[in-house]
């Protein structure tokens, strides 16, 4: 790989981060299985899911703030301790635990350790944060972009990864061995970063000279004044409205993940209406591995001068995919279209991660990049609670026997699968036309331009 700059200490952050991102996976996989496997309750795995997703979005903001008022070495060294304490304190609420307390989808002993655990694993998005602004310090501007084609690699690999380590552990011996391998390992991530230097001072007035702040982003910026305010939620976004065509960025990538939250809802039961369960399980995890393959290639190939109008093409090719691969119904289809989704994936999250590296002054990129991360893993969830019920009561109804079949019911097919198909068709297109607006916008070309230093 290409990548010059601090190499060492940026290939040591990227291992160290795959790791932690692997255990801490590795734990959330493991306690939403154990809950269903003792309780059988889906209504508490779904509440589960629903806290967590609804915590991460909420902490992005704060977390991005204690990014940039502290080190981010020193950060990534918190995430990881504080997972490391919350973790051995469930192990010891799974160790205290009456006997069959766990059974009882009720119970103060399981949801205690589940908050813990909860807790512990969002604690670790600190680093998801600062990773992305230790790469514009530690690699040149000309490489960012195929650092974070690494940057996603490690993604991919951690869920990869993880959907079959989580299901062995909890198999072996419940929560016990799940935890037990994750202290081990953040306590070896700990002892590790300690040895890895980052000399984030010298590299930051360098990434400062080669792109400096506008005169009235500088002024928000001033480091004098914003260190007493943990979250400055007021600064952050004058930050990102200062930065011509940032803010529709970002509600862009919002506005694509409320698309996203279909996939979130319907795709599972979209595939188990075409294969059995085993076939599914074993056929995601092969399409997974396209997110490995895309990350790879952004690190070889990078993304080119104009990232902003790759961002915009990708997603037009993504939209393209979800309109095409439910036409039919045919798992060969779905397989194909899902692998290359999952392949351009990476290109879309690099192209987003090297704009922000670029226009955000340095001094506020976590905040930014906390902002970023809560204002779009909003998005969603939000889609999913309501996709779902919508798609139960009103799509697939319309294409068994309602209306939708009798009208094009003989070429687009019947019944409940078709319904979910109908869903990610007219998803598709609502992406394609959001897309081709976005191209043609204003903001677009203002972001374009100030991408380029115009």
């Amino acid at each position: 790989m290409s990548i010059h700059g601090d190499r060492k200490a940026f290939y040591h952050l990227l291992v160290s981060t795959l790791l932690v991102s692997v255990t801490n996976f590795t734990v959330w996989f493991a306690i939403t299985f154990y809950t269903y496997l003792e309780t059988r309750s889906v209504f508490a795995t779904g509440v589960v899911s629903g806290i967590f997703l609804v915590f991460t979005a909420l902490t992005g903001i704060w977390f991005g703030s204690l990014v940039d008022h502290h080190g981010k070495k020193t950060m990534m060294q918190v995430s990881t301790v504080t997972s490391l304490v919350l973790y051995a304190a469930a192990l010891a609420v799974y160790r205290a635990a009456p006997d069959g307390t766990f059974k009882d989808p009720a119970s103060p002993w399981l949801w205690g350790m589940i908050l813990l655990l909860m807790v512990g694993v969002i604690a670790g998005n600190i680093r998801g944060i600062a990773l992305p602004t230790l790469v514009t310090v530690l690699v040149p501007e000309d490489r960012r972009d195929k650092a974070n084609g690494l940057v996603g690699t490690t993604s991919g690999v951690s869920f990869l990864v993880t959907s079959a380590i989580s299901g062995i552990l909890v198999a072996l011996g419940g929560m016990l061995w799940v935890l037990v391998m994750a202290l081990v390992v953040l306590a070896l991530a700990v002892a590790h970063l300690a040895l890895v230097p980052v000399r984030e001072t010298v590299a930051a007035e360098a990434a400062a000279v080669v792109a400096p702040a506008p005169a009235a982003v500088a002024a928000v910026t001033d480091p004098a004044t914003p260190a007493k305010r943990r979250v400055d939620l007021r600064g952050t976004v004058r930050v990102v409205s200062e930065v011509p065509g940032l803010t529709a960025l970002i509600v862009f990538s919002a506005f694509n993940n409320l698309l996203g939250g279909v996939f979130m809802a319907l795709m599972d039961a979209y595939g188990l209406s075409l294969v059995s369960v085993q076939s599914w399980g074993l056929l995601w995890a092969a399409i997974s591995t396209a997110f490995i393959v895309g990350g790879l290639l952004v690190a070889r190939t990078g993304l080119g001068r104009n990232p902003v109008g790759l961002l915009l093409a990708i997603n037009l090719v993504l939209w393209t995919v979800t309109l095409l691969f439910p036409l039919r119904s045919s798992i060969v289809l779905l397989t194909i279209g899902m692998f290359v989704y999952m392949a351009l994936v990476p290109y879309a999250e690099a192209s987003e991660q090297t704009i922000l590296q670029k226009v955000v002054p340095y001094e506020r990129q976590g905040r930014v990049f906390g902002f970023a991360q809560s204002v779009e893993q909003s998005a969603s969830p939000l889609t999913a609670f309501l996709i779902s019920p919508i798609a139960q009561y009103v799509f697939i109804p319309f294409m068994t026997d309602g209306f939708g079949a009798r009208a094009i019911g003989d070429w687009f097919g019947r019944g409940a699968d078709r319904g979910l198909a109908l869903v990610f068709v007219l998803t598709g297109i609502i992406g394609i036309i959001a897309t081709a607006l976005a191209l043609r916008s204003g903001p677009y070309r203002r972001l374009r331009h100030r991408y380029a230093g115009e």
